[in-house]
Parts: structure tokens; sequence; C-alpha cells
């Protein structure tokens, strides 16, 4: 499995989970020279991984493959969050959104791709949002547009690679106890009242699981009831 965003929040506990399965986790980290907190040092690889250097993705999936012979899994849990106004963001603002939250998984999945068609049951799983979903407030409107987009992009994932066995699924969680998530929430829930990380952990592997002939396009995780959500 190679996951992004595993050295906190979800994709730490998405990356202690997969190892728990047996999985062997190369993790991209801005700063590879400190083992994620929990992680076995025997099932994990750690590589320089920075979502906006574009380039970074091919670098990660050649030295994993170099390694293992084979990539069956992406995790694109590395992900970006901002309350600026849609009217006031500036372009460079946008843009760097954009670059976390949509184009480096799509580049990530793009050099792996070969690896996971040859698995035969290679499995791309996207963090989204509930965001993803609806806009509930002005102050998460320029993320929920990333995060349409990042949705989209599962989608998209999961035609393009049908044929070969890939299933690609999209993950959206609301609220979940982690720094991203007291950012989102300010003042206004407290980490108790949230999803829990390791919960949408569980529920990503138990996805990555199933066989070719149960694929899942969304998964939606509330703490709370929220229209259809």
């Amino acid at each position: 499995m190679m996951l992004s965003g595993g050295n906190r929040g979800i994709g730490l506990c998405i990356a202690r989970a997969a190892q728990a399965r047996g999985w062997h986790v190369s993790l991209g980290l801005r700063d590879p020279s400190v083992l994620p907190e929990g992680l076995d040092p025997s099932l994990s690889d750690l590589h320089t991984y920075d979502a906006l250097s574009r380039g970074a993705e091919a670098e990660w999936v050649t030295a994993t493959a170099a390694q293992h012979g084979r990539v069956d899994a992406v995790v694109a849990s590395a992900g970006l969050f901002t309350d600026t106004s849609i009217i006031e963001a500036e372009e460079a603002e946008i843009d760097t959104l954009l670059e976390v939250n949509l184009r480096a998984p799509r580049r990530l999945a793009r050099a792996a791709w070969p690896w996971l068609k040859a698995s035969g049951r290679g499995r791309v799983a996207i963090l989204g949002s509930l965001s993803g979903k609806r806009v509930a407030s002005k102050a998460s409107a320029l993320y929920s547009v990333s995060k349409f987009a990042a949705i989209g992009l599962a989608h998209a994932l999961r035609h393009e690679g049908w044929d070969d066995g890939i299933r690609a699924t999209a993950f959206c969680p609301g609220l979940v106890a982690t720094q991203m998530g007291a950012t989102a929430a300010g003042d206004a829930v407290g980490p108790e009242a949230m999803t829990q990380p390791d919960e949408v952990a569980h529920l990503v592997l138990e996805v990555i699981g199933l066989s070719n002939t149960a694929s899942m396009a969304e998964m939606h995780i509330n703490w709370r009831t929220d229209g259809i959500f």
C-alpha cells in the first residue's frame, strides 16, 4: 500500500490499521527521517514526498516498486483545509488547495496505474469529505469545491480502471477528531462528539478488502444527522 498523509490523523490511523492486517505500507512523508508513532518499522517504508512537488509521485512509485515489485493499493489521505472566502481567495491559494486535494492524488494514481493493473485487484482510496457532497457553510465553501473535485476524481478512476480490476472509492467523512477537524470546527464541536479517525481507518480497510464484485463508489461517514447524510 502506498499512502500519503500518513504522519498524523486519518492517514496515520489507516497505516496502523493496514499493518495490523498484514499490509506493508510505503509512506510518502515530507520528513521521512522519523517513523510515525505506532507503526511497525518492519512493515514500513518511508519516502520523501510533498504533494506540492510535481514529479514526486513518480519518484515515490518507482522506489516502492523497485523494492517490492508490486503496488496493490494507493491511499490518497494528504489534504489541505482553508476557510478563506470563495470570493476573497487569491488564485495562488486556490491553486495550492487544488494541487494538494485533487491534482496530487491524480498524479499518484497515474504513476501507480501500471502496477495496480498488474495486481488484477488494485485499489484506490481517495479521502474526500462530506464537504464534497454539500456546501455546509460559507466558511467551508472553497474547501468544498476542492473536495467535490476529489470525489469526481474517484469516480473517474473507478470507470478508468474497472476492466483491469482496479476499484476506486471516495471516502467522505464529516468532522473527524483530528487536527484538521478541530480547525474546521473551531469551538463549535468537541473532539469527543466527532467521528474518530480509527473508525474511518477501519472502514477504509474493510472496503479495500472487498472483492472485485463488491465495489463501493462512495462511503459517507457522519457524526450527526445531516440531510441525507
